[in-house]
């Protein structure tokens, strides 16, 4: 039986997850990625960064996006959180105080939920970095909803 999950519940799965679908328009044309996000609680919105290219770009002309979050153990068992919000470029301080935050708050996730050390972040951002500074973004949350099988 499939059933709608309370604005806490969906929150809870927002806090403790840390991959996403990311939904922006490029053009007229609706483009889903995954992405890796962090849900800052203290503030309610999503933290995010990427590389300047497409996604960028299209999130910069059309502000709108959506971001679906699916915890499925199987076909009869799955729950799933879709953000709808809009996106809002980082800039100087704030970019850089939001980076860590996210950096903090997935290796935080990643600790308990899978109990392993996430090294590669770092890593990661430092091949983000040789391709230029990336840029950081968030998802001021205008909308939550989920369901649960």
């Amino acid at each position: 039986m499939i059933r709608n999950l309370n604005k806490q519940e969906c929150l809870l799965i927002l806090n403790t997850n840390y991959i996403a679908h990311l939904a922006y328009l490029f053009g007229e044309c609706p483009i889903i990625i995954p992405i890796t996000y962090y849900y800052n609680e203290a503030d309610d919105f999503i933290i995010c960064y990427s590389a300047c290219g497409q996604k960028i770009n299209s999130m910069r002309k059309h502000n709108y996006v959506s971001l679906s979050v699916d915890e499925i153990e199987s076909v009869n068992k799955w729950k799933c959180v879709l953000v709808e919000g809009t996106f809002k470029e980082l800039k100087g301080p704030d970019a850089k105080y939001y980076l860590h935050e996210f950096a903090k708050g997935v290796k935080h996730i990643m600790a308990n939920k899978e109990q392993k050390e996430a090294n590669f972040i770092s890593e990661f951002s430092s091949k983000l970095e040789s391709e230029g500074t990336p840029i950081v973004f968030k998802i001021d949350i205008l909308e939550v909803t989920g369901k649960q099988r």
